[in-house]
């Protein structure tokens, strides 16, 4: 699934051609994805202008002049091509600016979704109101974990893919902060100590910027809207990477199921 910073890149790739510029043709190629295309999807955003691009968590931003937005999660699979030579079968929705440029959002196992949501409302839609802090954003401190972690139970990993938490985390990003942390991934998230959570904010922070800078990690469907693929899977540290050696110490990179997924970590350095 693409996480925050594939989302981000994507913006930013998408930024480039839309922002500032007047949609000519709004096309749906089918009548879902993971639910129904909005009913006035198409009447809303032909003839509009792209007033601003942005990312909130996983969802990708489109603003309009009509003081509406389109929110755009890509699922498991979805991605946003640009100037397709030729568009296939499972691009969904096709945008094409006044200037030419053709976009279409591809999705092969339709677990995304695109909604319309008032501009000035965006922080009240219910996706978003019960968000916690951007990883990048100056909210996201150890004293809001120390906070928000009081007293649970539940192991630190799992606590950091909540949403109501930190807002945008993923499985790939909380795995290899909590390796440069030095936290145990199963470790009860209340008993996480204050100076383990001040090297948890810088390392989520790094981990989440320099994926960034790197087009995000290309693993298995996700590529950036140019076709260029993300590079940070080659600086994972434990991510997929089980019984090889850690990057730290050597010893042996485990894996385990946790909360349905799996998770990486490094016995040895992961107290």
């Amino acid at each position: 699934m693409p996480e925050l910073p594939e989302v981000e890149t994507t913006v930013r790739g998408l930024a480039r051609y839309l922002d500032g510029a007047r949609l000519a043709r709004v096309e749906l190629r089918r009548a879902d994805l993971r639910r129904p295309f909005p009913v006035d999807l198409v009447q809303v955003l032909t003839g509009a202008t792209v007033t601003g691009m942005g990312r909130r968590a996983k969802y990708g931003l489109i603003h309009t002049d009509r003081g509406q937005t389109m929110v755009f999660h890509l699922g498991m699979s979805g991605r946003w091509r640009i100037e397709p030579e030729e568009l296939g079968p499972h691009d969904h929705m096709v945008l094409e600016t006044a200037s030419g440029h053709v976009l279409a959002l591809c999705d092969p196992r339709r677990f995304g979704s695109v909604d319309l949501v008032q501009t000035d409302s965006l922080e009240q839609w219910p996706q978003f109101a019960a968000m916690g802090p951007e990883p990048l954003g100056e909210a996201l401190t150890a004293r809001h974990l120390k906070a928000a972690l009081a007293g649970r139970s539940a192991a630190i990993k799992l606590m950091l893919l909540d949403q109501r938490i930190v807002a945008g985390l993923g499985n790939i990003y909380v795995c290899e902060a909590l390796f440069r942390a030095g936290i145990a991934p199963d470790k009860a998230a209340g008993r996480v100590s204050g100076p383990a959570l001040e090297r948890l904010v810088p390392a989520i922070k790094a981990v989440i910027a320099e994926a960034i800078e790197a087009g995000g990690s290309t693993l298995r469907d996700y590529a950036q809207p140019d076709g260029q693929l993300g590079y940070f899977s080659k600086q994972f540290d434990v991510y997929d990477r089980t019984g090889q050696p850690c990057t730290r110490c050597g010893h042996e990179v485990a894996r385990f199921a946790q909360g349905g997924r799996s998770t990486w970590h490094c016995p040895k350095c992961q107290k």
